[in-house]
């Protein structure tokens, strides 16, 4: 009896063995898609995404890509040393395009790709270094796409939607999505100066973003993409875009004259670290230059001879100055060939001078 069991025991032991063994091949066959699977309907798009690919659909035509070269070896020789790329949006009807400075600079032949493939010769209209703006002009304006909307990024909220369109990498008609993630910031230009009010996103920015547009949920541009930090040099998700209201206000006059005005009024400051030595809070002038509108007002720097600390700007048309940027904000607020009231601290006490605003810009 207990020979019998035991041999119906190792019976059932073999044969679980064995479908242990024979199931991947019995499953494979059995289960094998050799021929199409069915599609699944799909549901209905949330709203937020029919929103995104509408908008998409709607402004991505007036994207396009830039190509700039600074040899004379061709635009579209194999050899690609000396090219730059960036992107661009369409500003106006008359063929005018908007993108980043440092996109266009030094650059000697310009091509533009369109989003429907067209490759349009291009010349620089004007630049804007301080701004890091340029604006180009399509040689030919045969059914261009319309321009895109313009909006305001005086009332941006941090936390709202943003979307980028651009060419990362040359990886044209991309879109990045995203939200405002902080306001307010400052970033440093070529032309040595700081544009203020810079709107700062997580949406993806990466090379060949430069000069797109930054786009608001209604499709509207609130600003111009233009740097990320990043310690690899790809997205990191702090990108960096040049308020509207600052780029309103800069390409018409780089389509009507090819430049924009450089306001200053011709000092020499410290550094914000030996104002700090000195223990005063403001903008320390080391010295004016000659005949320039802070000499003729009778500003004052540090006496050459005994090192005694002249004037210390501490307010320009009546807002705070702490380091020049404050300083250049309002210049820039107040405009050339007008005067600003300056707040220095002299010998102790706080003056007032009017000093006339130029374009420093032209100097030399």
């Amino acid at each position: 009896m207990n020979t019998k069991l035991f041999r119906i025991a190792l019976i059932v032991v073999l044969v679980l063995l064995a479908a242990l063994v024979l199931q991947p091949y019995v499953f494979r066959l059995m289960f094998s898609a050799t021929s199409p699977r069915p599609v699944e309907p799909r549901g209905e798009l949330a709203d937020t995404e029919k929103s995104t690919i509408e908008l998409f659909q709607r402004v991505s035509p007036s994207v396009v890509q830039v190509v700039g070269r600074v040899s004379n070896a061709g635009m579209f020789s194999e050899d690609s040393e000396g090219v730059q790329s960036g992107t661009s949006f369409i500003w106006d009807q008359a063929g005018h395009i908007v993108t980043n400075n440092h996109v266009v600079a030094g650059v000697n032949e310009v091509a533009v790709q369109l989003a429907s493939g067209v490759v349009v010769g291009a010349d620089i209209v004007g630049t804007a270094p301080i701004y890091d703006l340029g604006v180009i002009r399509l040689r030919n304006v045969s059914n261009l796409p319309p321009p895109i909307a313009i909006g305001s990024s005086a009332d941006l909220k941090v936390g709202q939607f943003a979307y980028a369109i651009g060419n990362p990498f040359g990886l044209d008609q991309s879109l990045t999505t995203g939200v405002i993630s902080a306001l307010h910031r400052r970033l440093p230009t070529s032309a040595g100066r700081e544009v203020s009010e810079v709107i700062q996103t997580d949406a993806a920015v990466n090379p060949g973003n430069s000069g797109g547009p930054l786009l608001d949920s209604s499709g509207r541009v609130v600003g111009v993409t233009t740097a990320i930090i990043s310690p690899s040099g790809t997205n990191a998700g702090i990108g960096f875009a040049i308020p509207i209201d600052i780029v309103n206000r800069v390409v018409p006059g780089l389509i009507s004259k090819g430049q924009v005005p450089t306001p200053g009024i011709g000092i020499v400051t410290a550094s914000d670290a030996v104002a700090t030595r000195l223990g005063v809070e403001g903008l320390v002038v080391l010295r004016t230059v000659p005949n320039s509108p802070a000499a003729r007002a009778g500003l004052r720097g540090i006496d050459p001879n005994t090192g005694t600390l002249g004037d210390v700007i501490v307010a320009a048309n009546g807002a705070p100055v702490r380091r020049l940027s404050d300083l250049t904000d309002q210049l820039g607020s107040v405009g050339v060939d007008h005067t600003i009231p300056l707040t220095v601290q002299r010998n102790g006490r706080s003056v007032t001078v009017d000093v006339m605003i130029a374009d420093i810009g032209q100097a030399g």
